[in-house]
């Protein structure tokens, strides 16, 4: 089968599509033709070598986070899947995976893998895996956000930036997305109030919000600082600077900066699956690459500017 892989640490081109053995799935396990996988910001960080300390030094390394596509065998013990059914997961990403989801076939444990929307294309789902989940996680678990409360997303035209527009408008909740002023009307129409231009509009003009989700970690102090006296703030975007930002908030209490470790299980895609059924949250792509130009795929999300996601098709008419 074809896989892409990470052949040494550096830019895009380190990545190369491969002829590697099809994966047999172990007890537990189920082995899932892969039809899209999106890219994200964890594959981009593991291809540069920013967290070499964890994938380490034997190459290849397989890409893609997440995955959509359809069960084509379950190991001993897999159980409450059939051949057939149509599916979403993640890889674990801290185990080293010969291959990811960018490949034509993936084996995952059950337990990171669920029904995918009967709704989407396999392009679609994958869209929404890891940004989904990240920002479910964000508004559920970390700043536990409430209806009726006032939102400000930073990096609203990103993937978790929709995704975490589209879920707390659904909760009631008053949305600011802060973004490029050319995505204001994209955004206004996936539920946020007001769209700000981040070009323009400066943390101190901004605000109070009673939850802050920043999915750029730059600037973590002086946005934690737009937050009311009960307020919450959570960070996706993380770096060294970022990770001192928040030990030194620590020192605020309920109102420091949070993070954390979005590791979707069944029960996360499950519920994830959910939202886009009742219709509070659908996919935003951006741009579509097939498997062999998934060098391309990652050039184009360092580059940033633009609204959704990146996706990889990995069969064709995904």
């Amino acid at each position: 089968m074809k896989a892409a892989q990470i052949t040494s640490y550096g830019a895009s081109d380190v990545l190369r599509v491969l002829e590697v053995d099809r994966p047999v799935p172990g007890p537990g396990e189920v082995l899932v033709s892969v039809g899209a996988s999106s890219v994200n910001g964890h594959d981009v960080i593991v291809r540069a070598g920013e967290l070499k300390f964890v994938s380490g030094r034997r190459f290849p390394i397989g890409v893609g986070l997440d995955f959509a596509g359809t069960v084509v065998e379950t190991g001993a013990g897999a159980e409450g899947f059939t051949a057939g059914e149509r599916v979403w997961g993640t890889v674990h990403p801290r185990q080293r995976h010969l291959t990811g989801g960018a490949a034509e076939y993936v084996v995952v444990p059950v337990d990171r893998l669920a029904p995918a929307p009967a709704s989407l294309s396999p392009v679609d789902a994958a869209s929404l895996v890891v940004a989904g989940a990240t920002a479910l996680i964000a508004l559920r678990d970390s700043v536990h956000l409430t209806s009726g409360e006032r939102v400000l997303v930073r990096g609203a035209a990103g993937g978790v930036g929709t995704a975490a527009v589209q879920l707390a408008h659904a909760l009631g909740c008053h949305v600011t997305a802060l973004a490029r002023d050319r995505h204001a009307q994209t955004l206004a129409g996936l539920g946020a109030d007001e769209v700000l231009d981040y070009g323009s509009t400066t943390s101190d003009r901004i605000g109070p919000f009673d939850v802050i989700v920043d999915t750029v970690g730059s600037e973590l102090h002086c946005y934690r600082g737009r937050l009311t006296k009960g307020g919450r703030m959570v960070t996706v975007g993380l770096s060294a600077a970022a990770l001192a930002a928040i030990a030194a908030s620590s020192v605020y209490g309920a109102r420091r900066i949070r993070t954390f470790s979005a590791n979707p299980d069944t029960a996360v895609l499950r519920e994830l699956a959910g939202h886009v059924t009742s219709g509070a949250l659908r996919p935003v792509v951006n741009s579509v690459f097939p498997l062999a130009d998934i060098a391309a795929a990652h050039r184009a999300f360092e580059r940033g500017g633009v609204v959704g996601k990146h996706v990889v098709a990995v069969t064709a008419g995904s």
